[in-house]
């Protein structure tokens, strides 16, 4: 179980209470697709990525990435249980779209930069602290199938 500071609590959920997840998670997926492009064999029938402006004109790309931040959404009203929260999309992401789970904590890192982007100076090292603990937690919850 994870131990999580008052500070941390209220950081985590002031920043997503803060967040336009249509736009974050847009770019976060967007991102991730145009940096990482290996990570665009999961999204073959998303059809043509064949460039950054490409992917973030696509409307199933801007759909995903609302669907990860309404998933991250759960597991901040779950905190004292994201692993529980994320049994079933630990399974379906591990046994059924065999999704590499090196893929999560990419995401990870390019929702943190969109979101640094985005609250600027809010962005503090505690804050960030407190969101990428946030974010550990939820990929070592989505990766707990794959042990």
């Amino acid at each position: 179980m994870v131990e999580w500071t008052d500070f941390e609590r209220e950081t985590i959920k002031s920043i997503f209470g803060k967040l336009d997840y249509d736009d974050v998670g847009l770019a976060a997926l967007c991102r991730c697709l145009v940096v990482y492009p290996w990570t665009q064999r999961y999204f073959g029938n998303f059809g043509k990525l064949y460039n950054a402006d490409a992917i973030n004109a696509n409307p199933m790309v801007a759909a995903h990435g609302k669907v990860v931040l309404n998933g991250l959404d759960k597991a901040v009203k779950n905190l004292d249980n994201i692993k529980g929260t994320y049994t079933e999309l630990s399974v379906l992401h591990s046994e059924k779209l065999r999704v590499d789970p090196d893929n999560f904590r990419l995401l990870a890192d390019c929702l943190t930069i969109v979101v640094a982007a985005r609250m600027g100076a809010d962005f503090t090292a505690e804050v960030q602290a407190a969101f990428q603990k946030f974010l550990a937690v939820v990929v070592s919850s989505l990766c707990r199938q794959y042990h």
